[in-house]
Parts: structure tokens; sequence; C-alpha cells
């Protein structure tokens, strides 16, 4: 008798949420099924795709699974061993500059927000003018930059000497140098957007103490400034990462022993025979991997960082 009342009140309760939702939150629901799959139907295709055979991929439509015969996980394995080099010259390349972009554009808005001198503003209008800077009106001047100008094979000559260095590094030194550059101007503008909205009320009462500048960014600036600093390490890193404008020009060719990971991607799967699209999917996936981990990681904190949180 009481299993009966149980189940009688539960398909009660049942039947009066079914007849809660209205036709407009079942709209929002559909509406936001179809979202999700338009997003996520590309990244099963890729999934599904890199886990099949050259015969599996064309047999088959691209969002289904294959069967057992056309099952091979080697695009993984040879993908991997293609990208390797490019993951760790990837990785070499995107930790300094994501930690120096990021450093160097808390201090410069700090400098432009809590301090007064001559000349700021021009300064700050400069930095804000090379966040729309495009990347393309560079191509020329970095290609003659580093080849003509600032040729760092020849000008560090007897660095590329010491242990674990070769004359190609320079190459990945140059990359670094010009990421630095183009990342600095829109890290500036994000921490100077959050020192805003910082209170004023312990600067003021740290500078009534007699603390220095400094001491006051080491001792109450950056320790709040954790929440931006995750904003503009994820940026920083998604963008290094998966730049390739960039390394194309400064490396030219995959070939370049120093090539990161997405220009090693761009020749990956083309022969005479045609296009290898599992082993590129296998490619894409594994070159996206590193990204993904650091949203998963720090996205709380990006998301405190973009709401301007402390």
């Amino acid at each position: 008798m009481t299993n009966d009342t149980t189940a009688t009140t539960m398909r009660a309760r049942i039947t009066q949420r079914i007849r809660n939702i209205s036709i407009r939150r079942l709209m929002l629901y559909v509406v936001l099924a179809g979202i999700s799959i338009v997003f996520l139907l590309p990244l099963e295709v890729a999934f599904v795709t890199s886990l099949k055979s050259g015969v599996a991929v064309g047999r088959t439509l691209p969002f289904l699974p294959p069967g057992l015969e056309g099952l091979t996980f080697q695009n993984w394995t040879r993908a991997f061993e293609l990208l390797k080099q490019g993951l760790v010259n990837s990785l070499i390349l995107v930790v300094p500059v994501t930690i120096i972009s990021a450093g160097m554009g808390s201090l410069a808005a700090y400098g432009l927000t809590r301090t007064d001198w001559r000349g700021q503003v021009p300064i700050l209008l400069l930095i804000v003018a090379g966040v729309f800077l495009p990347t393309q009106a560079a191509i020329v001047p970095l290609s003659r930059f580093w080849s003509i100008y600032v040729p760092l094979e020849q000008i560090l000559a007897p660095v590329w000497q010491l242990p674990l260095l070769h004359e190609y590094h320079s190459d990945l030194l140059a990359l670094m140098i010009t990421d630095i550059a183009f990342g600095l101007p829109i890290c500036t503008v994000l921490f100077r957007s959050y020192y805003k909205g910082l209170s004023d009320e312990m600067v003021e009462a740290a500078m009534v103490d007699g603390a220095s500048l400094f001491s006051i960014y080491r001792r109450i600036i950056f320790p709040l400034s954790g929440p931006m600093f995750a904003v503009t390490l994820i940026y920083q890193f998604t963008q290094v990462w998966n730049s390739f404008l960039f390394p194309l020009i400064i490396m030219v060719s995959s070939n370049n022993p120093a090539a990161p990971v997405t220009l090693s991607l761009a020749g990956i799967g083309a022969s005479l025979e045609g296009t290898n699209y599992g082993l590129r999917m296998a490619g894409a996936l594994l070159t996206a991997l590193p990204t993904l981990i650091v949203f998963l990681l720090f996205g709380e904190r990006f998301a405190e960082g973009v709401v301007g949180r402390t």
C-alpha cells in the first residue's frame, strides 16, 4: 500500500512539472539543444574521423562511427610521432611568452593607473592603438626585420654553441619576441581596466604609511590581480599556441626544426596519393588538447576576471 502511494505521488509530481513547463520554456530548451548540436557536431565529426581508416573515411558518413573493420588508432600514434617536436617547440615558446606578456602588462597597467606622470595619455593611446594593429600589416616588416636588420642567428652566434642550443633556436627566439610585442598591448589594456575597478582605500593607506610604488604593487595590487592574470594567461596562451601567421613569416616552412605545432600541422596528412583525413583530424585534436586543458584548469579564475570580481 505504501509503495503504491509513493508511486502515485511521484507520478503526480512528474505530471505537475510537465504541466508547469510553458511553451516558451520548451522552445528555449529546443533552441539551446540546437545550438549545442551545432557547436558539438564538428568536434564529434573530427573525433570519429580520427578513428577511421582511409577506406572507412570514404565509405561512411563523416558523423557516423566506423565499424570494427574500419576502426584504427594508428592515426593518433602517427600524428603524435609527426607533431611531437612541434608540440615541444610550442611549449617552449608559449610558456615564457605568456608569463612575460602578463607580467609586463600588469606592471605597465599599474604605471598607467596608479601613478601620474607627464606623457601618460599619449603612451596609453599608443598602447590602445597597438591592440587594433592588424597582424597582416606586419608581414613584410617582420620578415625584413628578422632576416636583414636583426639576424639573431649571426648576432648570437656564440650562444648557439652552448649545450642543448642550436642555430635554429634563433627563429624560436625571434618568434618569442614578436609574440610578446603583439600580446603586450591587449594585456596592458585588460589589466588597466581591472585596476580601475579596484578600491583606492588600501593604496592610499599604504602611501600614508610611506610604502613605495613597487611595495604597493607587490603587497597589494599583485595579490589582487589573480583573476585578471588568469584571463590574460589563458588569452595569451591560446593566441600564441594557435598562432600560424607569425611562425610562417619567421620560419617560412614546416620543415624548420623550430617550427611550432600549428606550422607542423599544416603539412600533415598530405601526399601524392591524396589527403589522409583521419590523420589530419587526429593531429588537429592533439594540437587543440593543451588549450582545452588550460581552460579546464583556470576556467573558474577566468570567469572571475571577466566579471571583475576579486
